[in-house]
């Protein structure tokens, strides 16, 4: 690798910048998503935000749809307590909170039952059928036949859930959007 000493306290390489500190330490910063710039980082969350929301409300949906009995029914055979109320929490926890998610309001507080939301998922259920979510298992004329899921999906929610706890909603949501009226009207 050639470094280039620029500015006194900087070094380059290509596009990563290595800023020199205490002459010994080095943080190096990766501009990769920096173009003309502009830091187009903060789109990272939005794309999160819509997958994962949109995800949420889906599954919510569908129990809704099919009535919360059925759901509850589910939960009667994995001995939870209190089945048709819990039938009705998870299923508006996954639609109001996926809504919150999706739209960028209040997302660490709204990641925090869906993550438990999951939590119970994949410890009750999943976790029995290993690890794969998607499980051929056979294959008719209509096409192939799938087993039970395990519990990949549940963590590559809880993934994404802690991940804009510890990033935020990003630059494109209500979060920001209530961040810059706040700030603009206590200037």
């Amino acid at each position: 690798m050639i470094w280039k000493r620029t500015a006194g306290d900087c070094l380059l390489n290509g596009g990563i910048r290595v800023i020199l500190l205490h002459q010994k330490n080095l943080i190096m910063t990766d501009n990769t998503f920096s173009i003309a710039g502009k830091n187009y980082r903060q789109l990272a969350p939005l794309f999160l935000r819509l997958a994962i929301g949109f995800g949420f409300m889906a599954h919510g949906w569908a129990k809704l749809s099919r009535g919360p009995e059925g759901f509850a029914r589910l939960l009667t055979q994995l001995h939870v307590p209190f089945p048709h109320i819990m039938a009705w929490i998870s299923t508006l926890t996954e639609i109001l909170g996926g809504f919150a998610i999706f739209s960028g309001i209040f997302v660490s507080v709204a990641a925090i039952p869906l993550i438990c939301t999951m939590l119970v998922a994949m410890f009750s259920i999943h976790i029995h059928y290993g690890y794969s979510s998607v499980k051929t298992i056979g294959l008719t004329p209509q096409g192939p036949l799938f087993g039970p899921p395990g519990y990949e999906i549940n963590l590559l929610y809880i993934s994404g859930l802690i991940a804009l706890i510890i990033s935020g909603a990003g630059k494109f949501s209500l979060d920001a959007l209530m961040a810059a009226r706040k700030r603009t009207g206590q200037s």
